[in-house]
């Protein structure tokens, strides 16, 4: 049963207080109510997302990067000249990073690199 769609009443179209125009977000520019319950499928499609059930009831936690790219920073990171306290800090968000994303992204391996290696002043 289709009804007269209740956010642009019927029209198809809403427009804003500048006089824009734009199809209607509620019936997709019908002006027809959709019988839809307005669920959406929200699975989570990721492939980090995905991960098999712990066998042994407690999950193992990984004791170091997994990735390549994770391997080399935590070496890195290892190899600075950084206090003890501010490299297991550094070598956790590397792997707490490759749990969600399953890689280490450029732009978190620059990241990192940056509190390795802070800039010199007066140099860019």
């Amino acid at each position: 049963m289709n009804e007269s769609c209740g956010i642009c009443g019927g029209d198809g179209q809403i427009a804003n207080s500048f006089g824009n125009t734009t199809r209607c977000p509620g019936c997709h520019g019908t002006g027809r109510r959709q019988d839809a319950t307005g669920l959406r499928d929200v699975t989570k499609t990721k492939p980090s997302h995905h991960r098999a059930p712990s066998i042994a009831g407690a999950p193992v936690k990984p004791q170091g990067p997994s990735t390549f790219e994770g391997t080399q920073l935590a070496a890195e990171v290892q190899a600075s000249g950084l206090a003890a306290e501010a490299k297991a800090k550094l070598v956790r968000e590397i792997m707490d990073h490759e749990g969600t994303h399953a890689i280490c992204t450029q732009t978190f391996i620059k990241k990192i690199r940056k509190q390795v290696r802070p800039s010199v002043p007066g140099s860019k």
